[in-house]
């Protein structure tokens, strides 16, 4: 007999960095099911990849309190703020877009990091080519400064 789902939560953590204090905590106490056993699974899963790099996480959650995570690949925008050069500002430590899209250039990149970024998120896009994957990525850049050259 299959578990019976309650419902799915969407967290966005940064890699490698889950623990008990909010947003994750509340988020799971809230819903019955065990933290550490999730920032531990979390912390491992995530290992490998860029520490501090957002990972959008769906997490299943089951009638046992039993639960499912899927990962994500970061957004777009922390890849293109990287690929830009762009610093990290203010307290929270992020990188910033331009102020005003489309009047004020806050970075650029090349078509080749574009190619490279759409490779990365290819199985979280809802494109059929890369040529296609690599127009939504530019669609991103443009709404957040970001000027593509060559």
């Amino acid at each position: 007999m299959a578990k019976k789902v309650i419902g799915q939560l969407k967290l966005q953590i940064p890699a490698g960095k889950a623990n008990p204090s909010p947003p994750v905590g509340p988020a799971l106490g809230q819903r019955g099911l065990n933290i550490m056993m999730f920032t531990k699974e979390f912390n491992a899963r995530t290992a490998e990849l860029e520490p501090g790099a957002p990972i959008p996480t769906l997490i299943t959650y089951y009638q046992d309190k039993s639960f499912t995570m899927e990962l994500k690949t970061p957004p777009a925008s922390w890849y293109l703020k990287k690929a830009a050069g762009l610093k990290p500002v203010g307290k929270r430590n992020r990188a910033k877009g331009s102020e005003a899209p489309g009047r004020v250039v806050a970075g650029s990149v090349t078509t080749k990091q574009i190619r490279e970024i759409a490779e990365a998120k290819m199985k979280d896009l809802n494109a059929n080519t890369i040529e296609g994957a690599m127009e939504i990525i530019a669609g991103s850049a443009k709404s957040i400064g970001i000027e593509v050259k060559g």
